[in-house]
């Protein structure tokens, strides 16, 4: 995927996650968007090689989930 293809799909990616997040954890958006953005995750997320986008929400959601939990993220084998 080139790089103008890829930055017009990560807004929708985000926005799923977050959404999750925010539905999961009982908190509002905005405080999901923070925990999301400060996170690990979202640092690797937003890098079109590490192809991690190419996820889905769930296993995007429990990525972070695992951070939040260890401090740390283990990839699945895909």
């Amino acid at each position: 995927m080139g790089q103008e293809q890829f930055v017009a799909i990560m807004p929708y990616i985000s926005a799923d996650l977050v959404g999750m997040i925010a539905k999961k954890k009982n908190i509002s958006e905005n405080d999901a968007i923070t925990k999301l953005y400060n996170s690990k995750l979202y640092a690797i997320l937003e890098q079109e090689e590490t192809k991690v986008w190419q996820y889905s929400t769930e296993m995007l959601y429990s990525l972070f989930e695992q951070e939040e939990q260890t401090g740390k993220f283990e990839f699945p084998d895909v």
